[in-house]
């Protein structure tokens, strides 16, 4: 894939902080958002089930806005753009863990042995369970002195966020049951977001062999 632009996009120190400022007033701001809605009871005729469907839409858009990062960081090029990458893969995990909040408070009532039930017995959230541990890894070795001790090892552990992402769409899929066109949709995006990384990993294996 050719590069859009003939020269970089370059961003001083102080635009890149602006840059993560305005990331974290549009991440935190939704959640406010969000919350805002709930407290004031304008999420619809179900909100409970509207708070559990918000959050996890959002950490799913999340992802795949976190990676569409590295290959828009490469062809555009704005190489800067990937110091904003570790950001928005903290807040994907942010809003993974509230959807789960939303779904053991409001739909179990926190009801721990029903919890345990519901994530052993239900397949598609069994999936997403294992999806968040995924994610709790990442985000916990996401500082950059980890990235330093673990060497090779973390490069290895964070290419798991593919792994996320075909869990985190198989648990979306499974949970609305015949209303498969937003999940059809969604699928479709991953696959263009994927589409470079494929074409990257092709060669690479025909130039191995």
């Amino acid at each position: 894939m050719k590069r859009l632009l003939n020269k970089p996009v370059v961003l001083s120190p102080r635009r890149l902080v602006l840059l993560k400022a305005a990331l974290h007033f549009l991440f935190l701001g939704y959640l406010l958002f969000i919350g805002w809605a709930a407290i004031t009871d304008n999420l619809g005729a179900d909100p409970v089930k509207a708070l559990i469907h918000t959050t996890g839409t959002s950490a799913l858009n999340l992802l795949l806005f976190t990676l569409l990062i590295s290959p828009v960081a490469k062809h555009l090029p704005f190489p800067g753009l990937m110091q904003c990458r570790r950001l928005s893969g903290i807040y994907v995990f942010v809003y993974a863990l509230l959807h789960l909040f939303a779904y053991i408070s409001f739909e179990l009532q926190y009801d721990w042995a029903l919890v345990a039930s519901e994530i052993v017995e239900r397949p598609y959230i069994t999936v997403g369970f294992i999806a968040l541990l995924d994610l709790l890894l990442l985000t916990l070795t996401s500082p950059m002195w980890v990235r330093r001790n673990m060497k090779r090892a973390w490069q290895q552990l964070h290419n798991s966020i593919y792994l996320i992402l075909l869990l985190v769409l198989i648990h979306f899929s499974w949970s609305r049951k015949t209303a498969l066109q937003e999940p059809l949709v969604y699928w479709v995006i991953a696959l263009l977001i994927m589409l470079p990384r494929f074409v990257y990993w092709t060669k690479r294996i025909k130039r191995r062999r």
